[in-house]
Order: structure tokens, then sequence, then C-alpha cells
């Protein structure tokens, strides 16, 4: 009996490997959200899904984008009482309220009227001084709006909010499901930046996904370091290309809540490792106003995350300081 199995054993084999259909590559490249994104996906049927994603992306920004004046983040600025959160909207300020707690207000979407007044907004920079910062602070703070009942409460009509160091994040993570309910389960979706990674390539490896090295000139896209990326997300933040100079003084788009003024430490960019694209890019966007230390010691009590941190040392050169989980699938440059 045992001869019988050994010869049925390789003819079973090779009837599974027979039977499991080829998978095809498909890319997909847009825009969207004011950025680009790209998609890799492996698909037994090749299928081509760019019309659902964009057609995504447009009623996304119906309920989280500020430049769409009839969205539903933008009726809720103007304060239109006949409004109400749908279900994207309540996900990201749900998600949004939670590490601000848990970061103690450096994620913030409170900050608007500061980001406009400093000239990363609607408005170009004004003559800003103390009194006009400190004019502007109290529209500022995480604890000052609720979502109760699908209405967006203020502690003040004039708070506005902004949903974009965070809905990026979120609108991977629900293509991913749009993608897994087709019956993809191998896909990169990458959203200006934010990535979120499922399964891996048909040979078995990771996804590779670069993290930049920061430079202010906008047309570089060096590599600091490739990850191996499979089944997690990674978001990155930096502030080496959105900044303004005025009187010899660089300012950054990153706004601290607490003194309404951009950061001023030596963090050029952060990248985060999580479970989900939403929440990798909400503490992306949290590092880089608490700085390296103040995340190191955030980091040693959240071993659900992970980071990649590019700083620049006392002589002006870039220097990188990682987690462990995040340095066994870097690669280096």
């Amino acid at each position: 009996m045992k001869k019988y199995l050994l010869f049925l054993l390789p003819l079973i084999l090779l009837f599974a490997s027979c039977s499991q259909p080829k998978l095809s590559e498909v890319k997909l490249n847009g825009m969207a959200q004011g950025t680009y994104y790209a998609i890799t996906y492996y698909d037994a049927a090749g299928r081509n899904f760019q019309p659902q994603i964009d057609s995504f992306f447009v009623e996304f920004d119906k309920s989280a984008s500020v430049y769409l004046p009839e969205s539903i983040i933008s009726r809720f600025n103007n304060n239109d009482s006949t409004i109400m959160a749908d279900e994207a909207f309540t996900a990201v300020f749900n998600k949004a309220s939670e590490v601000s707690e848990i970061t103690g207000g450096a994620f913030d979407i409170t900050t608007m009227p500061l980001t406009n007044a400093w000239g990363f907004g609607f408005t170009d920079p004004g003559k800003l001084d103390r009194n006009t910062v400190d004019s502007l602070l109290p529209l500022v703070g995480y604890k000052n709006i609720a979502l109760a009942d699908g209405k967006l409460i203020k502690s003040n009509p004039a708070i506005t909010i902004d949903f974009n160091a965070i809905a990026q994040g979120y609108s991977a993570d629900l293509i991913g499901k749009m993608l897994q309910k087709e019956g993809i389960e191998n896909y990169l979706i990458d959203v200006g930046g934010e990535v979120l990674a499922r399964g891996g390539k048909p040979d078995g490896s990771s996804w590779r996904v670069g993290i930049e090295k920061p430079s202010s000139d906008p047309t570089a896209r060096d590599i600091d370091a490739v990850v191996l990326l499979k089944n997690k997300a990674l978001a990155s933040s930096g502030n080496y290309r959105r900044f303004f100079m005025k009187d010899g003084i660089r300012y950054s788009h990153t706004i601290d809540p607490k003194t309404g003024y951009p950061v001023t430490h030596s963090l050029l960019s952060v990248s985060v490792l999580a479970e989900d694209c939403m929440t990798a890019d909400a503490y992306a966007t949290a590092f880089m106003v608490m700085g390296l230390e103040k995340s190191k010691e955030f980091l040693s009590l959240h071993p659900e995350l992970d980071a990649h941190f590019i700083f620049s040392n006392e002589r002006g050169e870039n220097e990188v300081w990682s987690t462990e989980g995040l340095r066994r699938i870097t690669e280096t440059r």
C-alpha cells in the first residue's frame, strides 16, 4: 500500500499545480485628491477596475475634500445645519479623534485656520505675528469638536476641520476592501505616497516600497531605503518640500497645534508602518509634530507601530533612526 501512495503523491501534486490559474499582473495609474495613485494587483482574469476606482475617488471627495464646496466636510465647515455625516466621514473623524487623544493633541484636524494663515491652505500668508496666532489658537483643539447623531458639534462656529493628514490613507484602505470583494488577494495601493500592501507577488516575494530621501528639489526622487512590505501599510510625512522662507526663517507646512507655529525641530521625514493605511497616515503626521525624541518615547509604549525617521544632525547632515520591527524588513541604500 505504501508503494502505491508514493506513486500517487507526485500525481496529486502535479494536478494541484496544474489546476491553479495563472495570475495576470494589472497596473493602474491616475490622478485623484490632488495627487497620483498607482495600483498593482494580480488577477487570474486580468480584470481592469480603473473605472470603479476613479468613480470611488469622485464619491470619496464628496465626503472628505475641503476643495469641493459641496462636500460634507466643506458644508460642516460652513455650518450647514442640513448636512449629515456619511460612513466615510464618520470613520475618518473617529480615527482622527482616537489618534488625537492618544498623542495628546499632536494630531489635530482643527488646525485649518492656522494652516490657511501660514499660507498652506487657501490663502496667501499674511503678516503673521504673535497676536494674530494667539487670536486663532482658540479655534484649534480636537476637544472643541464632536460628532453626534451625524452632526458635527463645534464649541465655536468659526472652527474648521481638514482631513488632509488622514483621508488619503483611508482611501487606500477602502480601495483595498473593494479589490478584496472582487477576490483580489495580492495588491499594492499607493495614493500619493500612502501605501497599502496585501499578499505578495506570485513568486512569494514581498512588495518593494521605497522611502524617499529628503530633498528640497521637487524633481529629485532618490531612495533612502526600500521596505519589503507584506500585509501592512506604510505612510510618510515630510517637511522638506512644502515650506516658505520669510525673513530668513524656514517655515514648514506642519503646524504644531499647541503653539500655532510651524514645527522647527530637525526631523525631515517619517514613515510609519501599521496594520492599516489610515492609522499609518495619521501617526506619520503626529510624529512630525512631536519630533524624534518624543516619537521614540511614544513608540516604546506602542509596539503595534513601527517607524523610520530621517533627521538633520548638528552638522546639517542627514541621519536615520528606525524601530527594530521596521529595520528587519528594510534594505538600506
